[in-house]
């Protein structure tokens, strides 16, 4: 798994303006490419009467499943400008549609290419870049003794935390960063001196800064 990569929030959209054609630019997180075909068929449907829906999609660790659809605009100008917007970004798990009704000005190739572009900038500024890094639980089970002393050191270091619970013994998830798991867990032993309970768990991707 990846430590960190940058994807799309949730679900946005952005008009742009450009010679007269209106271009709606769709941004859309997806798993798989089953999701992201599903998100461009939508897009389509919504918009049945635009002149054109040009579509992108880069979905894998390594961008394993990648596609891209000029929808009938002169080839190259269209998906591969979308495509090449979210390369560049660094984008992966990420779908963006860009709906076009045209204005009457013909924009050319190189217009074209422009336009596509921008509209692909707007959709992902509307879904919102987010970076994804890559945690693993830390699961520390310990007595009432020790855990206002484990609170207040994870909360001094700023230790992101999953869920607590109480019963005869606390039990908190922490989540560091993946690489720091195990050197975490050795940290949280020392601290309570071996009379935790500490189990690594499932590795799980958080929004940075969050």
């Amino acid at each position: 798994m990846l430590e960190r990569y940058t994807t799309i929030r949730g679900p946005g959209h952005q008009e742009i303006v450009i010679r007269k054609s209106r271009f709606i630019g769709y941004a859309q997180p997806v798993q798989s490419e089953e999701e992201a075909a599903a998100f461009v068929e939508t897009i389509k449907k919504k918009h049945w009467d635009a002149t054109h829906n040009c579509s992108a999609y880069l979905i894998g660790e390594r961008d394993e499943i990648q596609k891209q659809s000029d929808d009938g605009e002169p080839s190259g100008t269209a998906g591969k400008p979308i495509l090449e917007v979210m390369k560049n970004r660094g984008l992966k798990n990420a779908a963006i549609v860009v709906t076009r009704y045209f204005g009457g000005i013909m924009l050319g190739a190189g217009g074209l290419i422009r336009a596509y572009t921008d509209g692909a900038v707007a959709a992902i500024e509307a879904g919102e870049e987010i970076v994804q890094v890559l945690h693993r639980e830390v699961i520390v089970e310990t007595d009432y003794h020790w855990y206002g002393k484990l609170e207040h050191e994870l909360r001094s270091r700023g230790v992101r935390l999953g869920d607590t619970a109480f019963s005869d013994k606390v039990r908190v998830v922490c989540l560091p960063e993946a690489p720091d798991a195990e050197r975490f867990a050795a940290w949280i032993t020392d601290l309570t001196q071996g009379q935790a309970t500490v189990e690594t768990g499932e590795a799980r991707y958080c929004t940075a800064g969050e």
